[in-house]
């Protein structure tokens, strides 16, 4: 008997099928992944399966009796428990009063109770954990076992995890899947949705692919490869490895001496960094979220102030392409259209601007050009961004910071979010854009892209590069814990 079944599953937005007509079966017990590009229909159809959603059409069921999820709330009766990407923690509160909040109905709250409850509860489940420890002082992935036992708190047997591993250091990640098989062999049942396809074969037993909001293949993990689900996922063949020619570096393009750079509350975010970026290089920045990687990125493009310390570029600073971690707050303005967007940064100039009037002409054959060159997917150059995949938005910023042939690149999280198509276009513009000469800064959480595109990594805790490695030699062991401030080589931060 199935723990969960999903029959001919509809949901219409205007005239736009974001779910279409899918069936899906879910086995008490198990780990059950939902793969596709984005704008595949995964996030509607989990917010349908927690309430948030109603179908348009479809039956759900659960152990056979039919359904009808009409809130979030009615959801967490039923046992559904979704956990976010974006942990939805009250970090001032401790970990029994976030686990706690909004379950409490009477105005009598015994707290010394409910942290003895909590500290049962992870006992049961093996999720060591502080129950009077302030979420704020906790690393992430203590974190997030504190938004899994919110969940098992409210008797959750069904888990939705949405990109669980996005922010984890690889050793959280390890404890993560552990925990989670611990949890599918207590007879809980989980969804995990993730982009990371050496995760999902790691972990899970059945793997369902979404294309265009239909179900194109459910399958076994065993019975699978990695290739062919990235394949299913995009329509086409799709080559994971990264084709990295060999490099010689050459001049230095940017150098930075003992940086130290404060956030937007006046706390040092960036403590001493120094290093050298030479030409035909990718330098590899390694860390947890958070660590000074937005205010280090911000910096070098001009966007933030130098508290102290020294930057220098061998080019103008005119000739720095910088990919930010947010494409729509500080990449894109949305309701720009597309050929606007990608003259921001050059519409003052000939051939965009004649006599201060801009040349309708000559910007609309730039898109044309750009978008053919980049593999933008849009109906027109003049749709607005706002109304194009995340994907396709990247290529965007993509075309406008590579339009001048930068000597040196910025590419912070330049594949947050991106199904497996679209990351692997970012990683090969960029491989082109280094085999060009340019020198990059690549920015990520994600280590095994770090490790695939990078020269040499350099791994950030706390503001500081307290290691920079051969990418040829380092180890993931090596540098996950390093990223978690275990291990630290003395005399390694500055090294060039």
């Amino acid at each position: 008997m199935n723990y969960l079944r999903l029959e001919n599953i509809t949901k219409h937005f205007g005239t736009f099928i974001a779910n279409d007509d899918i069936s899906v079966s879910i086995a008490p017990g198990k780990i059950h992944a939902i793969l596709g590009e984005n704008g595949a229909g995964k996030s509607t159809l989990m917010n349908i399966i927690s309430g948030l959603y109603q179908p348009d059409a479809g039956q759900i069921y659960i152990q056979e009796q039919p359904i009808k999820i009409t809130s979030s709330h009615e959801a967490i009766k039923l046992g559904i428990g979704m956990i976010h990407q974006h942990f939805m923690l009250v970090p001032q509160l401790t970990v029994t009063e976030n686990i706690i909040l909004g379950t409490q109905k009477s105005w009598h709250l015994n707290l010394q109770k409910k942290q003895q409850e909590i500290a049962a509860l992870s006992q049961a489940y093996r999720l060591e954990i502080n129950p009077t420890a302030k979420v704020e002082n906790l690393p992430v992935g203590t974190q997030q076992r504190v938004e899994i036992l919110k969940v098992l708190y409210r008797q959750a047997k069904l888990l939705i995890l949405d990109e669980p591993t996005a922010v984890l250091t690889p050793l959280e990640v390890e404890s993560l899947i552990a925990i989670l098989r611990q949890l599918a062999a207590a007879g809980n049942t989980i969804i995990f949705i993730s982009h990371k396809l050496e995760e999902v074969m790691n972990l899970c037993d059945t793997i369902t692919v979404l294309r265009q909001g239909k179900v194109v293949a459910t399958t076994s993990t065993e019975a699978a490869t990695p290739q062919q689900l990235a394949a299913l996922m995009v329509g086409r063949e799709m080559d994971l490895d990264l084709n990295k020619s060999h490099t010689s570096p050459g001049e230095i393009v940017l150098s930075v001496q003992n940086l130290q750079v404060a956030d937007d509350k006046g706390i040092p975010a960036v403590n001493n960094i120094s290093f050298e970026l030479r030409a035909g290089e990718i330098l590899g920045v390694a860390g947890v979220d958070g660590n000074g990687q937005r205010e280090l990125a911000d910096t070098l493009a001009g966007l933030q102030t130098i508290k102290q310390g020294k930057i220098e570029f061998t080019h103008h600073p005119s000739l720095v392409g910088y990919i930010p971690e947010d494409r729509q707050t500080m990449g894109l303005i949305l309701q720009f259209s597309i050929a606007q967007n990608l003259i921001l940064k050059a519409f003052k100039y000939l051939p965009f601007c004649r006599r201060f009037l801009l040349q309708k002409e000559a910007i609309a054959l730039h898109a044309q050009a750009a978008m053919q060159e980049f593999d933008i997917r849009a109906r027109g150059k003049n749709i607005k961004v706002s109304q194009l995949s995340g994907g396709n938005q990247q290529k965007v910023v993509l075309a406008r910071e590579l339009a001048r042939e930068p000597a040196l690149i910025i590419a912070m999280q330049p594949t947050r979010g991106l199904d497996v198509g679209a990351t692997a276009a970012v990683h090969s513009r960029l491989l082109a854009e280094r085999d060009r000469g340019a020198a990059i800064l690549y920015i990520s959480t994600e280590l095994e892209e770090i490790m695939a595109m990078s020269d040499r990594i350099a791994v950030i805790y706390r503001g500081e590069f307290v290691a920079i490695l051969d990418a040829q030699t380092a180890t993931v062991e090596e540098i996950g814990l390093l990223m978690g401030g275990g291990n630290r080589r003395p005399g390694d931060a500055g090294i060039r």
